[in-house]
């Protein structure tokens, strides 16, 4: 088994993640425009596997959608580098513009561009919070669908 391991800040631009590779948090036809990256303090990539394990301190951004972790493992394609799978765990807090989604852990399936959300998850825009048992996010659709949800809405008082 190849282990590479990497430290301090480390950026990946192509190779696994490039560009032309299927978009962290993007369907198949949106693919992101420019580069994903992934910042942590170690890096284990196995090549075989073709999986790449980020810990501590890991950062995802895209054009539009950052997401943060202690772990995250990316599961990617032999040849092409599409990402199919990124399992994260540990302080999940993922921003997508004024919304902000938190749990203890989250799974990412490229395959039908969702992140399910576990571990007591929550997501704030501006006052309002829903929580849950799981959290499903589908990101192209910017739809959720959340198990035992609790729900609070702060209506605001118009002029």
């Amino acid at each position: 088994m190849m282990l590479r391991h990497c430290s301090t800040n480390l950026v990946i631009i192509g190779m696994l993640l490039s560009a032309s590779a299927q978009a962290v948090f993007g369907a198949p036809e949106a693919k992101i425009k420019g580069p994903i990256r992934v910042t942590s303090e170690t890096l284990t990539a196995d090549n075989k596997a073709h999986t790449a394990f980020f810990e501590k301190n890991v950062v995802a951004r895209t054009g539009e959608m950052t997401i943060y972790a202690d772990t995250m493992l990316v599961h990617y394609t032999d040849g092409s580098g599409e990402v199919t799978r990124i399992d994260a765990a540990g302080n999940v807090r993922l921003h997508k513009g004024t919304r902000i989604i938190t749990s203890r852990e989250a799974v990412y399936l490229a395959a039908e561009d969702k992140v399910v959300f576990t571990g007591d998850p929550k997501a704030v825009d501006g006052e309002n919070v829903v929580t849950g048992a799981v959290m499903t996010y589908f990101i192209t659709d910017d739809r959720s669908i959340v198990e035992k949800s609790r729900v609070l809405l702060k209506n605001k008082k118009g002029p």
